[in-house]
């Protein structure tokens, strides 16, 4: 399953995978980010969590790479990931040098609390 959800106020994207993703499920969603990122301003910021991410289609990985790319195209600053486990890191940080303009900054963290604490920092910084 795939999940992506916006808060504009708050300059972010978060998209959640748990489960048994599969190419239609992925599809779904990278039709979902590119209708959310059309009233986006460029310097948004991307949280994907992946901490209930079972596995994924191999077949998936298209459509996971339409994603990066609409994320580079509406020109998201930075990309925060949650992935506990390594190994199911799903080609991520293959598609991500492909995919991703080396002005986008990629940060992963074991812990979803982690990476929100990332954020909140982040957000300190761009604020003032």
């Amino acid at each position: 399953m795939y999940s992506v959800e916006a808060d504009k106020s708050k300059r972010l994207v978060v998209l959640s995978a748990a489960g048994r993703v599969t190419k239609e499920e992925a599809k779904q969603a990278a039709q979902r980010m590119r209708d959310i990122l059309k009233d986006f301003a460029p310097g948004f910021r991307m949280l994907a969590d992946f901490q209930w991410l079972q596995s994924m289609d191999t077949a998936a990985a298209r459509h996971v790479a339409e994603i990066m790319d609409a994320l580079t195209e509406k020109q998201v600053a930075s990309v925060i990931r949650v992935m506990p486990d390594p190994h199911k890191d799903i080609g991520l940080n293959i598609l991500s040098q492909f995919h991703y303009g080396p002005g986008i900054q990629i940060t992963t963290f074991e812990t979803l609390a982690d990476a929100l604490q990332s954020l909140v920092e982040e957000s300190g910084r761009t604020d003032g």
